[in-house]
């Protein structure tokens, strides 16, 4: 899913983004919340409406960004209480709410408030987070009125087995139509990311969506489905063709390297692309140092088309049942 966060994926519009084969969006209720504010996007017919975007909307809870943007903030049982990154004034957020505010934006996917602790957390910090992310879960299930909105539970737990595993199964007992995978890529090693995969999608419902929460570099794409991942988010196509970095099959490039002021070849060699059907690694070289807005726009377009071809290709390989050749091809090309 690319990353629109405040209603927009930086540079692109709905329409470039349809031509992409874009699936499904995501929004933030945090930053939406604070502005435009959500009674504006409310009148405006939701956010579908108001962003001229036609296919389907997941939008986060924006438990994670309360938690991560908001240096004055106090957490308690009953919600969080923050101030806002834009202004300094006080809100409160609390499950209930939280599910109202997303079922006024509209989205066709949303996610229940959670506690998402930085890493590394103490055992005792997790586990006061597993125990609230599973109240304020329950608290939101019984607040789901609008039920063309699908909430999704998320499992929390750090990087200890037990408490993800308690928390996998407190949520699974909830029955939400899917779940995510949160608390991840926040500061650990790939080695954890990837061991607390293994021990909680075994325990998530077979049949019902997995979304692996903030993580989008292709090889923690193939590690995930490899784990039975389904779904994915990552500001992290978008971030980096906004700073001159493209993704290859052999790994990124940074256009504005000296050595492709003179190279004229695409950014991928058979990359199907519109910005690698029409332009060189020389222009776009041209176009950052030259400050100019095309470039990010195009590296972006890139991106997105690099990931989005292969999940297609991931999608492709499970149906032919070649999927663990395509896995070990991608990271021996990549020097995995």
């Amino acid at each position: 899913m690319p990353v629109g966060t405040q209603a927009t994926v930086k540079g692109l519009t709905p329409d470039e983004l349809g031509a992409l084969g874009t699936q499904i969006l995501l929004c933030n209720t945090y930053h939406l919340y604070l502005r435009p504010g959500v009674s504006i996007v409310e009148e405006a017919g939701g956010l579908h409406r108001f962003m001229r975007w036609s296919g389907p909307i997941l939008t986060d809870s924006g438990g994670f960004q309360v938690l991560s943007l908001t240096p004055l903030r106090k957490v308690t049982d009953e919600g969080v209480i923050f101030r806002s990154h834009l202004d300094g004034s006080e809100h409160f957020f609390t499950p209930e709410k939280v599910v109202d505010l997303q079922e006024r934006l509209g989205p066709d996917i949303a996610m229940v408030l959670d506690e998402c602790p930085p890493y590394p957390a103490s055992r005792e910090e997790i586990e006061k987070a597993v125990k609230r992310t599973s109240a304020w879960a329950e608290r939101s299930r019984k607040a789901w009125r609008r039920k063309e909105v699908t909430f999704f539970g998320i499992v929390q737990g750090g990087v200890y087995r037990d408490l993800r595993e308690k928390s996998a199964e407190e949520l699974v007992a909830l029955d939400f139509p899917g779940y995510a995978i949160g608390g991840l890529s926040v500061g650990e090693p790939k080695e954890l990311t990837y061991a607390v995969l293994d021990w909680v999608v075994p325990l998530l419902p077979p049949d019902k969506p997995r979304y692996l929460m903030g993580v989008g570099t292709p090889e923690d794409i193939l590690e995930g489905v490899a784990r039975g991942i389904d779904m994915f988010d990552c500001v992290l196509p978008t971030r980096l063709g906004r700073h001159a970095t493209a993704f290859t099959r052999r790994g990124r490039i940074n256009i504005r390297r000296a050595a492709y002021a003179r190279d004229f070849g695409p950014l991928e060699e058979g990359c199907q692309c519109y910005t690698c059907r029409h332009y060189t690694r020389a222009y776009l070289h041209h176009l950052f140092r030259a400050e100019e807005m095309l470039g990010p726009r195009l590296l972006t377009l890139h991106n997105l088309h690099f990931l989005f071809r292969l999940m297609e290709r991931i999608r492709e390989a499970i149906a032919s049942g070649t999927f663990h050749h395509l896995y070990e091809t991608w990271l021996q090309e990549r020097g995995g």
